[in-house]
């Protein structure tokens, strides 16, 4: 089994800065592409940024400039480092991650449980 595991939320003031941590572990061959994702109450789930395993970044326009996605590969960790937060930042970010659990399979898609991160006005 696989497990994703986040770290690294909670309440921060508009302005300021956090780091958000995902630890993998477990039966992995590869890791690819890992990502962050968020959701804020009544929302759907959206695209907050995403890494190749080469480091190639992307980010939608609302965090770019902002947010900074990196990786260590010998870890198996994926990074979100967040500033100048603002209030519409708000929400419960998600950990994923394409992972090829064993050699000769194919890649299935994981996700962590989640951590909440809360900007005040």
């Amino acid at each position: 089994q696989v497990q994703l595991v986040e770290s690294g939320g909670g309440l921060v003031q508009a302005g300021g800065s956090l780091r958000l941590s995902c630890a993998t572990s477990g039966s992995i061959f590869s890791i690819s592409t890992m990502a962050w994702y968020r959701q804020a109450p009544g929302n759907q789930r959206e695209f907050v940024a995403t890494i190749t395993k080469a480091g190639t970044t992307n980010y939608p326009d609302s965090v770019k400039g902002r947010f900074t996605i990196s990786r260590d590969n010998a870890k198996n960790t994926v990074y979100l480092q967040m500033n100048s937060l603002k209030p519409e930042d708000t929400a419960v970010y998600y950990c994923y991650a394409r992972i090829i659990m064993r050699w000769g399979t194919g890649p299935e898609d994981h996700w962590g449980q989640g951590t909440q991160v809360t900007v005040s006005s």
